[in-house]
């Protein structure tokens, strides 16, 4: 291929469309060429030269053809190929050079990085527009004046304060943190002079109110809506003035006119006590929680005091973010009632998907079904029939759990086929569950399902999917066994009675499943006895009749869907929408990743079966007429190989899907080809299969914006319970005489100083 254009942009930030892209604003840019020799410390030290920055300072990303919405991160020799690979038939591509601050504050104090997502505007008011004062919170000085630090008490009577807002604590006089000024005296600089320009109208209310805390003095809106912004300083009789306006045909803003003259000493005196608002407090929070989603309360709250000197509450901090989550991510209860537009365009932009929506009898939400037709075909056409039920809980101030279905590709990779968001985990749901995916899934052969045996699926999986097998999750076995076990000093040994399980699960023989029992039974005859109750069958290798190919657990979905639990509580569309965004980048890069490869089987078991080839040098095979074979090792052993049947006595040819050792002595002295004898789910055609098919973006540009006179299709479903046991109030029994107050001003009974009418 011909060398690469690449357009190294950095300085400027990136900003999301309403359809989720994102776009790069601002910053400058350099072109270089990169060819398939460049190396990533090549790449890197040309970049870091361009701007002068630290090769360990910055982070190099990119996005993938056709998707806006995710970058990906360049950090290695590897890296840089598949980026060559995923636009070797681009002119152009776009970097983005990030530097890592090594303090949040410098982006978060900077106007030009606020509010990253874009708003709508909102309606004018047909109503004539009250201007009130910001009522301030009083602060007192950072370490030495002039430089402004916050927060003494707030006015109780503050039109702003809603929600119960009353007033914030008082901060120690003397702080310590020399930083704190530093990071306050930037926000001067968020207002730089005439013509100055702004992203949007939150910006320039942003850049307002942090410049007068950095100056010290309080600011009065005079005029604030979508199209312009008015401000003056709240002294009266003081000239400062500044005003901006919305640019035609653009949702820019700049400043048009500004009068920096101020007569009543803001930033001068020594003894003036700069002031923050509520709303400016709440950005910070605001701007915290976007750059770190997971967050707690508490963390805020402190980085807050030791940045800016402002002393939170708790409740304050929690009250505020739960608010900025909402205008983040969007209404949790309006998420619900979108649910019947985004299936609706699901199935449009993804023809083949199944799709499934119930609500209960008062619209509440019960449960919703997803199977991408990409992953249907993909698990038809090229997985092994194994199919991996597990569940897992969301965050979510909502009752809601997800239930899912993963294969395994041929790689060894996880493939996931569907899931589905429930309001609670029982024995109807995940049979609705499998009636679901027995619709979208109409084939013929048995499946082999691994999932635990306590969620009501024994008789659902046999009644469903007739003809197919169960497989008991041995994570779940294991857990179990541990409950039930008791006695003195059983916590001593369980870890030997589980690990022994294991061995006696992943067994291939008959023999070898014994061995490791009696072992059991010499440690703990209850164990015994419990493990042969347990179903062995449905468990050990060497008992079980379908295929499962040596998987004994059901958690191998967990890699993929990790991030739910990593992540703050998402509204129920954006979860949805971010599997989707997953799913497609797996298969993209999947499809992309295999294009490359010349071996006939996939790099995984490709490995593994050289491995085979090697140990089978050193065996001996005995000549037959017919096609079993005796092999002899080192040691003597004999198995006996039945090339026909695809069969050896060891059983791990059975068990793997590939050729064991002796299977490959056989093969190799007779003269096979060794490929022909593999599982075809392990070719790379058969990999090419699983990912032949694409899942298509869903547009948002006809996302319906529900108010509070939509009419409701779908209603959250019932609120989570806080885990503890309720509180309850004491209920003093009966007979017991209460203690009677005495009075400290009048030695009467029945009532307090407090409330003694007695004048003193």
């Amino acid at each position: 291929m011909n060398n690469l254009i690449v357009i190294c942009q950095s300085g400027g930030k990136f900003s999301t469309a309403s359809d989720g892209s994102l776009s790069y604003v601002g910053g400058d840019a350099h072109a270089i060429s990169v060819s398939r020799e460049t190396k990533f410390d090549e790449l890197r030290l040309e970049i870091a030269d361009m701007w002068k920055y630290g090769t360990d300072s910055m982070t190099i990303k990119y996005f993938l053809p056709n998707n806006k919405r995710t970058l990906i991160t360049i950090s290695s020799d590897k890296d840089v190929q598949r980026f060559l690979d995923f636009h070797g038939n681009s002119g152009t591509v776009d970097v983005f050079v990030i530097k890592n601050e090594s303090s949040t504050a410098l982006a978060a104090v900077t106007p030009s990085t606020t509010e990253a997502t874009p708003v709508p505007p909102r309606k004018r008011s047909t109503r004539k527009r009250v201007i009130q004062q910001e009522y301030p919170l009083n602060v007192t000085p950072v370490a030495q004046a002039p430089a402004p630090a916050f927060l003494a008490s707030a006015s109780a009577s503050a039109s702003e304060n809603a929600g119960g807002f009353n007033s914030l604590a008082t901060v120690p006089t003397e702080v310590q943190n020399v930083g704190q000024m530093k990071r306050v005296k930037l926000w001067e600089n968020c207002i730089t002079g005439l013509h100055q320009q702004f992203n949007n109208v939150r910006e320039v209310r942003d850049a307002f109110r942090k410049y007068s805390i950095a100056q010290g003095f309080t600011i009065k809106f005079k005029k604030n809506d979508s199209m312009r912004v008015s401000a003056k300083c709240s002294v009266d009789g003081c000239p400062w003035r500044i005003f901006a306006s919305r640019l035609s045909t653009t949702h820019l803003f700049r400043i048009k006119r500004l009068n920096e003259i101020h007569t009543c000493g803001a930033g001068t005196s020594t003894d003036s006590h700069p002031r923050a608002s509520k709303k400016v407090v709440e950005g910070i929070v605001k701007e915290k929680l976007r750059d770190s989603p997971n967050v707690k309360p508490k963390e805020i709250a402190n980085q807050i005091q030791q940045e800016f000197g402002i002393e939170l509450r708790y409740s304050q901090v929690r009250r505020w973010m739960e608010a900025a989550t909402e205008e983040i991510q969007g209404s949790y209860k309006e998420a619900y009632n979108q649910l019947p537009w985004l299936c609706e365009k699901i199935v449009e932009t993804n023809p083949g998907t199944a799709v499934s929506l119930n609500t209960r009898e008062d619209l509440s939400f019960h449960r919703l079904f997803i199977a991408f037709h990409a992953s249907l075909h993909g698990f038809q056409s090229g997985c092994r029939p194994l199919l991996f039920l597990d569940t897992m809980s969301l965050q979510s101030k909502y009752q809601s759990e997800l239930l899912t279905a993963a294969a395994v590709d041929g790689n060894y990779g996880i493939f996931p086929v569907a899931f589905a968001i429930v309001d609670v985990v029982n024995d109807d749901n995940w049979h609705w569950f499998l009636v679901q995916l027995k619709t979208a899934l109409p084939t013929f052969q048995p499946i082999t399902f691994v999932a635990d045996r306590q969620m009501g699926l024994r008789q659902s999986i046999s009644v469903v999917f007739e003809n197919s097998y169960h497989a008991y999750c041995l994570r779940y076995l294991s857990e179990e066994l541990k409950r039930d076990l008791k006695g003195p000093c059983i916590h001593e040994i369980i870890g030997v009675i589980v690990g022994h399980l294991y061995d006696a699960a992943y067994a291939p023989t008959l023999d070898a499943f014994r061995k490791c029992i009696e072992s059991i039974k010499s440690i703990s005859p209850e164990a015994y006895d419990w493990i042969l109750q347990s179903d062995p069958e449905n468990w050990a290798n060497s008992l079980f009749h379908g295929a499962r190919y040596n998987h004994i657990t059901s958690g191998i979905a967990e890699s993929f869907y990790s991030w739910l639990t990593e992540l703050a509580a998402l509204p129920i569309i954006k979860i949805i929408e971010t599997i989707r965004h997953k799913l497609m980048e797996l298969i993209y890069t999947r499809k992309v990743e295999s294009d490359q490869w010349l071996t006939r089987l996939t790099p995984s078991v490709e490995d593994k079966l050289q491995k085979e080839i090697l140990k089978a040098q050193s065996l001996q095979v005995m000549f037959s007429p017919t096609n079993t074979f005796e092999v002899q090792d080192f040691l003597g052993a004999v198995n006996v190989v039945n090339i026909d049947a695809w069969d050896c006595s060891c059983r791990e040819w059975q068990l793997n899907g590939f050729p064991c050792l002796h299977a490959v002595a056989v093969l190799q002295h007779i003269g096979r080809d060794v490929y022909d004898y593999c599982s075809k789910y392990y070719t790379t055609e058969a990999f090419r299969l699983t990912y032949s098919e694409s899942i298509k973006p869903v547009p948002t540009v006809d996302k319906p914006v529900l108010g509070e006179s939509s009419e409701v299709q779908v209603n959250p479903s019932p609120l989570r319970r806080v885990s503890g046991s309720p509180k309850k109030r004491r209920i003093r029994s009966r007979g017991v005489v209460k203690r009677p107050l005495h009075c400290s001003r009048c030695k009467g009974e029945g009532h307090n100083k407090v409330s003694c009418h007695v004048v003193s």
